[in-house]
C-alpha cells in the first residue's frame, strides 16, 4: 500500500480545478483573453519583483513539501512482511558464527568456554539494549530506530568479516547485541501497530526462522565456497542494504513525543493486568531460549561428539532441526488457544529434551535429531505462546516495553545457561555429562508451568 497526501500537486487536475487544463487535456484561451493574461502577469512581475520572489520561494517550498508527502510509504501487510524479515535477518546473523567456531577455535586455539563467552556476550548485549533502547521507539518514532540500529548492525558485520582473533569476536558481537536489541522492541511493536493479529504471529513467527536459516546458510557457504569467513557477513550485509531502503519508504505508526531521554534509564515496569500472564510465561521463555542456547553454542560439538565427523552442514543441522520445527509450530497453533499453545510447547519441550538425553546416552545420532525436532516444536509454540499470553493484551503505549521485557527474559535464558555450560564443559564433567545437566534444568524449570496451566482453575489472565 502506499501514502500519499491530500495536498494536490501542482500541474494536476485537482491543483487547477477551474484552469483551462483539466482532465489532462488542454482547453487554450482566445487569442485576446491569452494576450491580455500574459501583458497583466508580465506588468505584475516588473511592479513587483521582490514580492514575486518571495511567492516563488514559498511555492517551491510548498511543491518540495508535497512532492515529499506523495512519496509512497509502506503500510499494511508489506510493512509487516518486511519488519518480519529484518527480524529474520538479525537473528539470521546472530547464528551465522554457529558453524565458524569450529574454524577460529582452530585457528587461534581457544577452549570451548571462549566459544561460549563470545556466544553469551551477544545475549548480554542484547539484554543491555533491551532495557535501555527497548522503548526509544516509542519516543522517537520506530524508523530512526530502525534505520541506526540497522547501521550499527552493518558495521558489525564488517569487523565480524575482517575479525584477526577472539577481540574482534568479542567486539563484533557485542555490537551485534547492542543493534539487534535495539532493533527488535521497535519491529515487534511496529508491527503491532500496524495489524495486531498478523503482528503478533509474525512476532512469534521470525525469530525461529532468522535462528534457523543463518546457521545452515553460513554452513552451505563454508562448505562449498571459498572465504568461509567472509562471505556470509559480506551477504548478510547486502540483505540489510536493501532492507534498509524498505525502511526509509516505510510508512511511520508513531508520533515523536518528549521524554526519549528518560527511557534510557533501565526501568521494567510490568502492568498490574500483566503480571499473571508474565509469572506463567517467563519460565517457558527462559527454558526454550536456553536450549536454543545450548544448540547455538555447543550443538556442532555435540554433533561431533555422537559422530566423530567434522562436517560442518551436518553440526549446523542441529540448530536447524531446533528452529526448523519451531515454525511449523507456530504456524499450525496459530488458530489455537494461547492456553493450549502453551502446555503444547512444554509438554514437547519435556519430550524432546528427554528423548535427546536418551540418544546423548546410547550415542544415537538418529535418535539425538528426534529429540531436537520434537524440543523445536517445544521452543516455537512455548515461545509463541509466551508472546501471545502476554503482548496482546497491552496497550499500544506499552507494547515495546512489554515486548522488551519479554525479549529481556529469553536472551538472558539463552546466554547466561550457555557460558555456564562452557565452564562446566572445560573444568566439569566435560561435554556430554554438561549436556545431561543442562537438559535436566531446562525439563525442570518448564515443568512447573505445566502444572499451573493444567489446574482446573486457570488464571484469568491465560485465555
Amino acid at each position: 500500500m502506499t501514502d500519499t497526501a491530500a495536498v494536490p500537486r501542482p500541474g494536476s487536475a485537482r491543483a487547477y480545478r477551474g484552469h483551462p487544463w483539466v482532465d489532462g487535456q488542454v482547453r487554450p484561451l482566445p487569442l485576446a483573453a491569452t494576450v491580455a493574461t500574459r501583458t497583466a502577469t508580465n506588468t505584475a512581475t516588473n511592479a513587483a519583483a521582490p514580492v514575486g520572489a518571495v511567492e516563488s520561494a514559498q511555492l517551491n517550498r510548498a511543491t518540495g513539501a508535497s512532492r515529499m508527502s506523495r512519496m509512497p510509504r509502506l503500510s499494511g501487510q508489506p510493512a509487516i512482511v518486511l519488519l518480519a524479515s529484518l527480524v529474520v535477518t538479525l537473528l539470521a546473523s546472530s547464528s551465522a558464527p554457529t558453524p565458524l567456531y569450529a574454524i577460529y577455535q582452530g585457528r587461534w586455539g581457544f577452549s570451548s568456554i571462549t566459544t561460549t563467552v563470545v556466544f553469551g556476550v551477544y545475549a548480554l548485549a542484547v539484554l543491555v539494549s533491551l532495557l535501555t533502547l527497548g522503548k526509544l521507539s516509542d519516543h522517537l518514532g520506530r524508523r530512526p530506530i530502525l534505520l541506526a540500529a540497522l547501521a550499527a548492525q552493518a558495521v558489525s558485520l564488517v569487523v565480524f568479516a575482517t575479525a584477526d582473533g577472539v577481540p574482534a569476536l568479542l567486539t563484533a558481537r557485542v555490537i551485534q547485541g547492542l543493534s539487534t536489541g535495539a532493533a527488535l522492541g521497535a519491529i515487534g511493536a511496529g508491527m503491532l501497530d500496524v495489524d495486531r493479529e498478523r503482528g503478533t504471529f509474525a512476532n512469534a513467527v521470525s525469530p525461529g526462522m532468522g535462528t534457523g536459516s543463518g546457521a545452515l546458510i553460513s554452513a552451505v557457504l563454508v562448505r562449498y565456497l571459498p572465504a568461509p569467513t567472509h562471505l556470509i557477513y559480506l551477504v548478510l550485509l547486502g540483505v540489510l542494504a536493501l532492507q534498509a531502503l524498505g525502511v526509509v519508504f516505510m510508512r511511520e505508526t508513531v508520533t515523536p513525543k518528549p521524554g526519549a531521554l528518560a527511557t534510557l534509564v533501565p526501568e521494567i515496569h510490568l502492568p498490574r493486568e500483566l503480571r499473571g500472564s508474565v509469572l506463567v510465561a517467563a519460565p517457558v521463555l527462559f527454558a526454550v531460549w536456553a536450549l536454543a542456547g545450548l544448540y547455538g553454542a555447543l550443538g556442532p560439538a555435540l554433533v561431533h561428539t555422537l559422530t566423530g565427523s567434522s562436517e560442518v552442514i551436518l553440526g549446523a543441522l542441529s540448530l536447524t532441526a531446533l528452529a526448523g520445527p519451531a515454525v511449523v509450530a507456530v504456524v499450525a497453533l496459530r488458530h489455537a488457544a494461547a492456553r493450549t499453545v502453551m502446555r503444547t510447547g512444554i509438554l514437547a519441550l519435556i519430550t524432546g529434551v528427554a528423548i535427546t538425553l536418551l540418544a546423548l546416552d546410547i550415542r544415537s545420532i538418529s535418535l539425538f535429531f528426534v529429540g531436537t525436532v520434537i524440543s523445536g516444536v517445544g521452543f516455537g509454540s512455548g515461545f509463541q505462546g509466551g508472546i501471545r499470553t502476554v503482548v496482546p493484551r497491552a496497550a499500544p503505549h506499552e507494547r515495546s516495553g512489554v515486548l522488551s521485557l519479554l525479549y529481556v527474559v529469553s536472551y538472558l535464558g539463552m546466554g547466561l545457561p550457555a557460558v555456564i555450560a562452557g565452564f562446566l564443559v572445560v573444568h566439569g564433567g566435560g561435554l556430554v555429562t554438561t549436556a545431561y545437566e543442562y537438559g535436566a534444568a531446562v525439563i525442570v524449570l518448564a515443568t512447573p508451568a505445566l502444572f499451573e496451566l493444567l489446574r482446573p482453575t486457570r488464571p484469568a489472565a491465560i485465555q
